[in-house]
């Protein structure tokens, strides 16, 4: 059986660069096997596999390499793109299933927006020696004000601001101790990130690392921006509402990204967010079964 698996970039900047995500549309035949071998295949950091969903207007499944993972941010906004620039998405509010619940999606002209959850914040003081030290950086890298924090919106990712560009761009991780750590506090990964961005009208630039889903660096992280933003306004006072985040312009080969946070505040507190971006069908892979 060969399964065609369209590549399409998300989160591109200036329609270029971007994170590419594999997208396999009526996936219902498929078995979860099946879906994981076509991941595995296809070498991604993820793909998503769009069934039909008697709960949403589309059931979206996401596999790394390696598992199945909740949910995945550059590939919803890759996947509701292609839908749209198919003309499949019933209207501008749309919808997802997946494993843990329903999330709403929503398109702005051609731009991606998915929904996230309100944050939730956990501590990690007592593992901060060792993630400086699974990162390769010294006490001084670390901005004395500030200090590293699980944030969860749906997925949880561990926030780890650092004094600037070139200290990001120096860091050296150490992708055994990223996963240890990540398996023991239920991590996808870390996002090391300064305020003092590469690229000018952003709000930050960041990096991912997420060895513990087979992921050494991917180029877009929406679902680790959404947490960023809510970083930003809650434990940085930057209180904006819209927040841009670069990503992908420190990786070798570079591939700029940016994706753009909106959060939802009342009372000066986040009640959920939306995160999205552009995307780009780059091209198709054929995998056989």
């Amino acid at each position: 059986m060969k399964i065609d698996v369209q590549v399409v970039n998300a989160f591109i900047e200036g329609g270029q660069g971007g994170n590419p995500a594999g997208i396999v549309l009526d996936a219902d035949h498929l078995t979860a096997s099946q879906k994981q071998r076509i991941a595995a295949g296809v070498g991604l950091s993820e793909t998503a596999f769009v069934s039909s969903s008697t709960a949403a207007d589309f059931k979206l499944e996401f596999y790394t390499p390696t598992r199945q993972i909740a949910h995945c941010g550059h590939a919803t906004i890759a996947a509701f793109s292609y839908l749209h620039q198919l003309k499949r998405i019933p209207s501008a509010a749309t919808s997802k299933e997946t494993i843990d619940g329903n999330r709403n999606i929503f398109m702005d002209g051609d731009m991606a927006f998915m929904e996230q959850l309100a944050p939730r914040y956990r501590p990690i003081e007592e593992a901060v020696p060792r993630i400086r030290a699974s990162l390769g950086l010294s006490a001084e890298a670390f901005p004395p004000d500030t200090r590293p924090l699980i944030v969860d919106t749906g997925n949880a990712f561990l926030m780890v601001p650092l004094a600037s560009i070139p200290t990001v761009a120096g860091a050296k991780p150490d992708f055994e101790a990223i996963e240890a750590i990540s398996e023991a506090w239920d991590l996808i990964g870390y996002y090391i990130f300064s305020g003092t961005p590469l690229t000018p009208g952003r709000d930050a630039g960041a990096r991912m690392f997420a060895p513990r889903f087979g992921i050494a660096e991917e180029a877009a992280t929406g679902m680790a921006a959404g947490p960023l933003g809510c970083y930003l306004y809650d434990k940085m006072g930057v209180h904006k509402e819209v927040f841009h985040i670069g990503q992908g312009h420190l990786m070798q080969p570079p591939s700029p990204s940016v994706i753009e946070v909106r959060l939802t505040v009342a009372d000066g507190r986040i009640s959920g967010l939306l995160a999205g971006g552009k995307a780009k069908h780059m091209s198709t892979i054929t995998i056989t079964l």
